[in-house]
């Protein structure tokens, strides 16, 4: 049975960035990350496409590239030896921020913009094309969760981050 939506007292307590959220923020929350990784992800690898793509200043782009190749969110691949020059390729954790594009590009059609500019869709075994959602699904039950009421509670790791005491029942939640 699914609890309420509650916010645990100690949560307030976690310091400032050791939410998963702003954790994930501080590497890929600067908008040109974000075009960057959207961009790979259409199929553009090169340095000069990306620009073009995303309309980034040239200097901001290569330092976007620097920190996402550097957080394991990107991997250059050569593509060339004479002169010498890599392309920008998606690794798993790249590819684990497509849903997040995909929600944000949801988002922006309904709340941002009069019409959209790009649908999403994907033709699975050559079938007819099917529209793509990202949704927030309870990995149990199946059902959306906006349907549905949300718990949250501190694991053992934001407990100690917190400074709070984890006692033996929370040593044994996972």
């Amino acid at each position: 049975m699914c609890k309420p939506w509650v916010m645990a007292a100690d949560i307030d307590f976690l310091p400032r960035g050791a939410c998963s959220i702003a954790a994930s923020l501080e590497l890929v929350g600067e908008r040109w990350s974000l075009l960057v990784i959207r961009e790979v992800a259409w199929g553009n690898h090169r340095f000069s496409d990306i620009v073009r793509g995303t309309g980034a200043p040239r200097d901001r782009l290569a330092a976007r590239l620097s920190a996402l190749v550097a957080a394991g969110v990107l991997e250059k691949r050569p593509y060339s030896d004479s002169p010498p020059r890599s392309g920008y390729h998606l690794t798993a954790a790249g590819r684990d921020l497509l849903p997040v594009l995909q929600a944000l590009l949801q988002w922006g059609d309904r709340w941002a913009r009069d019409e959209p500019a790009v649908r999403l869709s994907h033709a699975p075994g050559g079938t007819a094309e099917h529209p793509i959602d990202a949704e927030w699904v309870c990995r149990t039950c199946g059902r959306p969760v906006m349907e549905s009421r949300v718990s949250r509670e501190l694991t053992p790791a934001g407990r100690a981050l917190a400074g709070l005491p984890i006692t033996e029942e929370h040593a044994h939640e996972h």
